[in-house]
C-alpha cells in the first residue's frame, strides 16, 4: 500500500508518461501530412487533445484506491488520520479534474468530428472510454488482467489511426501496421509496471497480467515485446512502410539495460519503469525521425 504522503499532484499527474500521447498522436498526424491531409496548427490541436486524455487517464488512475484509503483513515489516529484525510481529498480532486479534461478533450473531438465525419466519433468514443474505464469501475480492465492487452489497442493502434482519420486521412492497414512498434512499447511501459508491483497487486488482491500469469512469464513477455518492437520495425522497413530503421540502433544501449533487470531474477525492479519509458521515448524519436526527414525532403 502506498504511504499517503505519495498521492500528491506530481505523482498523480505523472508527467513521464506523456510521451506516450505525444508519440502516438504525433506519428499519426505525421503520416496524414505525408498523405496531403491537414496541416501543421490541425495537428498541434489533435496532440493537444491526446495530451489531455492521457493527463485525464493518470489524474483519475488513484480513484480507485479510495476504499483503501477510507478504511486507512479509519484505522489512524492523530497525525496519521490528517494525512490520510488529506489524501483522500486529494484523490477526489485529481478525479474531478481528470473529469474536467476528459470533457474538454471530447469537446475537441466532437469538432474534429464536424471537420472529418461522424466515423471519427466511433474512435473518439472508444478511446475516452478505453481510458476511463483503465482503473475505473465496474470494468476496471487493468485489474481484470487487461490493461496491456487493451493498451495496445487504445493507447496505440487506435490513438495513431484516430489522430490520422482526426486530419482528414483514412485509416489503412498499412498505417496501421506502422503503429505496432509503437503500441507494443505502449504496453511494455504498463507492463513494466506490472512486473515491478507484482508482490504488492497480488497482496492486494489485484489481479493485473503479471499476477495472472506469473512473474516469470511475465519477464518472458517482457523480452518478447522488447524484441518484437525492433523486429516489427525491421519488417516494415522490408515492406517499405519505414523510410529508415539504422536510426533504431541507436536506442538499443537504452533497451539493454531495462532487459538485463527483467532478465535478471535478482536484480532491483523498482526503476523498470522509468526505464522503460525512457526507452519509448528514444524508440519513438528515432522512428518518427525518419517520417519527419522524408516529409521535409
Amino acid at each position: 500500500m502506498k504511504p499517503a504522503g505519495a498521492y500528491r499532484f506530481r505523482r498523480a499527474i505523472r508527467p513521464f508518461s506523456y510521451t506516450v500521447a505525444i508519440a502516438a498522436c504525433g506519428l499519426g498526424t505525421v503520416l496524414a501530412l505525408q498523405q496531403g491531409y491537414g496541416n501543421l496548427w490541425l495537428a498541434l490541436l489533435i496532440i493537444g487533445a491526446g495530451v489531455l486524455i492521457q493527463a485525464a487517464v493518470n489524474l483519475i488512475n488513484d480513484h480507485a484506491d479510495l476504499p483503501v484509503l477510507e478504511s486507512c483513515l479509519q484505522a489512524a489516529e492523530g497525525e496519521a488520520r490528517r494525512e490520510w484525510a488529506e489524501a483522500i481529498e486529494h484523490v477526489r480532486r485529481y478525479h474531478a479534474l481528470g473529469m474536467i479534461f476528459f470533457g474538454v478533450s471530447l469537446l475537441i473531438g466532437l469538432g474534429l468530428v464536424l471537420m472529418q465525419g461522424w466515423p471519427l466519433l466511433v474512435i473518439i468514443i472508444l478511446g475516452l472510454l478505453g481510458g476511463y474505464f483503465y482503473s475505473a469501475e465496474p470494468v476496471h480492465y487493468k485489474r481484470r488482467g487487461l490493461g496491456v492487452v487493451l493498451v495496445f489497442w487504445f493507447m496505440g493502434v487506435l490513438l495513431v489511426g484516430g489522430s490520422a482519420m482526426a486530419m482528414g486521412a483514412p485509416m489503412t492497414l498499412s498505417m496501421l501496421a506502422v503503429s505496432i512498434p509503437f503500441s507494443l512499447l505502449t504496453s511494455l511501459v504498463l507492463l513494466a509496471n506490472e512486473i515491478r508491483d507484482h508482490e504488492e497487486d497480488r497482496r492486494h488482491g489485484l489481479g493485473t497480467l503479471t499476477v495472472r500469469i506469473g512473474l516469470d512469464a511475465g519477464r518472458y513477455l517482457y523480452v518478447v515485446m522488447l524484441v518484437g518492437a525492433y523486429l516489427v520495425s525491421l519488417g516494415l522497413w522490408l515492406a517499405g512502410l519505414l523510410p529508415w530503421v539504422w536510426q533504431l540502433l541507436f536506442s538499443l544501449p537504452l533497451a539493454f539495460v531495462p532487459l538485463m533487470k527483467v532478465v535478471n531474477r535478482q536484480a532491483d525492479r523498482s526503476d523498470l519503469p522509468p526505464l522503460t519509458g525512457k526507452l519509448f521515448a528514444v524508440f519513438a524519436l528515432l522512428f518518427l525521425c525518419a517520417f519527419v526527414l522524408e516529409l521535409a525532403l
